[in-house]
């Protein structure tokens, strides 16, 4: 049996779906098991990582998980949920663990530095098989847009000409499917990128063109973005670190070959994605 915690996320609801249409039995993982909607044959579990009770109960007779958090950093001292899945994948006597981390992980030595190598590491000394999975921008965060594009032809986009090559959550849910169910990945660390370096306004562009629609971006200034982090409780060290991280750094820009050397095959593209999601625009 395998465990996907985060199973209605971006990565774990593909990973949930891949690893089920393989015949792999699935236990997926969420705080509203009820609400969840799952390919047939796989069992949803009620999880929380704040009820260690319930992690117990999710990880059992598991020999597999797929770990992913989203708590945000800075709301706690420390990964506080990410520290609470490893134990319980630890506690459980798990084989393998594929873990979801962000692009760099633990390199640096800003606030979002320090939060991911602290869960980094507890999966590693988790006693364990593990694989640490670092993707950049995700192309599904193109969904944020849908609401708006249906009710028009143009959405506000903070850091719109700031590019970044992101992936398909479909590429790394398909790594982590390897991960989890063979013994070839053990101990790697995959820092994953798409195969083109886009801008969110380029991004744009070329739903556009799948929809058939002329689809306009209007830029957020920079401190209007700080404003709304600031307006959502984000805490000032982790906006400082997110600025300094969007505006001055080019690593996100990065193409990556990893996906292609563990896949075999190049990255799906953007408007791949596109063309894969438009139901979610209304087209």
């Amino acid at each position: 049996m395998i465990l996907v915690t985060g199973a209605t996320g971006h990565v774990g609801g593909e990973l949930v779906r891949q690893l089920a249409a393989a015949g792999h039995p699935v236990r997926a993982m969420t705080r509203r098991p009820a609400e969840a909607r799952l390919p047939e044959g796989v069992q949803a579990v009620y999880g929380d990582a704040d009820d260690p009770e319930s992690l117990a109960a999710a990880f059992a007779g598991t020999e597999a998980a797929f770990l992913m958090s989203a708590q945000g950093v800075g709301t706690a001292p420390g990964p506080t949920h990410d520290l609470a899945l490893a134990r319980a994948a630890a506690k459980a006597g798990l084989r393998r663990v594929a873990k979801l981390s962000v692009l760099d992980g633990g390199a640096g030595t800003d606030v979002i530095a320090r939060w991911h190598a602290e869960a980094e590491a507890a999966v590693r000394d988790g006693g364990f098989a593990w694989t640490l999975l670092r993707p950049g921008r995700f192309m599904s965060n193109a969904l944020q847009w849908a609401g708006r594009l249906r009710a028009g032809d143009e959405v506000s986009i903070p850091f719109a000409d700031r590019p970044a090559a992101s992936i398909d959550p479909a590429d790394v849910a398909e790594i982590a499917a390897l991960a989890l169910t063979t013994g070839e990945h053990g101990g790697a660390t995959y820092e994953l990128s798409g195969p083109q370096s886009l801008t969110p306004t380029e991004e744009l562009s070329i739903l556009g063109s799948t929809l058939g629609r002329d689809l306009h971006a209007r830029p957020v200034p920079d401190e209007a973005a700080r404003t709304g982090m600031e307006r959502y409780g984000f805490p000032p060290e982790v906006i400082d670190a997110i600025m300094h991280r969007t505006l001055e750094s080019d690593r996100g820009a990065e193409v990556l070959p990893t996906v292609e050397k563990v896949l075999g095959r190049r990255p799906r593209t953007f408007a791949e994605w596109a063309g894969a999601h438009v139901a979610a625009f209304g087209g």
